[in-house]
């Protein structure tokens, strides 16, 4: 069974039209899972259900198989990390990692050992008097994230948790969650916008779009795998052209482009006759000057310098794309050249 269960979920913002219908998902007792997606498809709004902040117009939350749905927040075992923090400003280090203990009415002595431990697993060891002003960006991140570990929830919910620290500080972030969540065995829920974070540090990874799911799977499977346009395009593919599908054997499929055949991996569900985008990722593509199988003829509009690499955009009819090189490639902005797909790395996904 199931820990955490999500029927049939249906939920709006007063009288607006619903932003969740019919939403159904299935959490295994210490997984991590990613609600990823743009703004606006939903996930910070199932986030919130989850918690009891809103209630569905119907369905329900089940947690640990006993429904939740009409059970007030406070009620819930959960610990929750927002992505503006929420500290108590006046309150020091120890008071606001304490709060949840508080209110539980647990005793003085355990409250002390449990957010003296709760601050030693984030690595706050010794800042128990410094007030939340004082704290690097990181510093209370950490601070959030041992009030919500400190009450030891059966669900730890995170909302966009690292959007408000610098790059470095996230890729930093993102491996102490990873590890502390293992170590602690916490069912999670995590909310974020960005595709190399979900992949990073989830077991699952759920993709949204409008209010529904798109795709559930591993990390893995999402990054090479998407099974519609839209979770392609979101994780990082590139369109490239659209053709007609005219022979499928096994796991390809033969598009027909401008009177030209491109042999391409399928992934999702396609049917002969079926219109198809073809996708790429920029590192799977390579440029040359002689046409073969599976090459796209194309011009050089810009170059972006990224250091040991160069990002180059080009034009395929009225599309661009780009294709990621190494820095030493020199090519004038301009140059018709051809681009080379392997058949292993251009996807066809049906045209939505």
């Amino acid at each position: 069974m199931s820990f955490l269960k999500l029927e049939n979920l249906t939920v709006a913002y007063g009288k607006d039209a619903p932003v969740l219908k019919n939403l159904n998902l299935s959490v295994e007792k210490g997984e991590f899972v990613s609600l990823l997606g743009p703004s606006g498809c939903g996930k910070t709004t199932t986030l919130r259900t989850i918690a009891g902040f809103l209630k569905p117009l119907s369905g329900r939350v089940l947690i640990g198989g006993k429904d939740y749905t009409n059970v007030p927040t406070h009620k819930r075992n959960i610990g929750v990390v927002f992505q503006n923090y929420a500290l108590f400003p006046h309150m020091s280090v120890f008071e606001n990692v304490a709060f949840g203990l508080r209110m539980r009415k647990i005793p003085r002595q355990e409250i002390e050992k449990k957010v003296r431990r709760a601050l030693e697993m984030v690595g706050l060891a010794g800042f128990e008097k410094r007030l939340p002003s004082e704290l690097s960006g990181g510093q209370q991140q950490r601070v959030a994230i041992a009030r919500a570990i400190v009450i030891e929830p059966d669900l730890l919910l995170m909302d966009e948790p690292l959007s408000n620290l610098d790059a470095n500080l996230r890729m930093e972030m993102r491996s102490e969650i990873k590890q502390l969540q293992k170590n602690l065995g916490i069912t999670t829920v995590y909310v974020t916008h960005d595709q190399s974070e979900a992949i990073a540090l989830s077991d699952r990874v759920v993709v949204m779009n409008s209010g529904k799911i798109e795709q559930v799977a591993t990390p893995q499977e999402i990054f090479s795998n998407p099974k519609t346009s839209f979770v392609a395009s979101f994780i990082g593919f590139q369109v490239l052209a659209v053709g007609t599908v005219t022979s499928i054997e096994e796991n390809f499929a033969e598009v027909l482009r401008e009177g030209k055949i491109y042999r391409a991996r399928i992934t999702g569900r396609v049917q002969l006759q079926d219109k198809v985008i073809l996708f790429a990722r920029p590192r799977k593509m390579r440029l040359t000057r002689h046409e073969t199988q599976n090459c796209f003829q194309v011009q050089l509009i810009s170059v972006l310098y990224q250091g040991e690499t160069s990002l180059l955009v080009f034009r395929l009819g009225e599309r661009q794309f780009s294709v990621e090189q190494d820095s030493a490639v020199s090519l004038p902005v301009g140059s018709n050249v051809f681009v080379h797909v392997p058949p292993e790395d251009l996807l066809a996904l049906k045209e939505e």
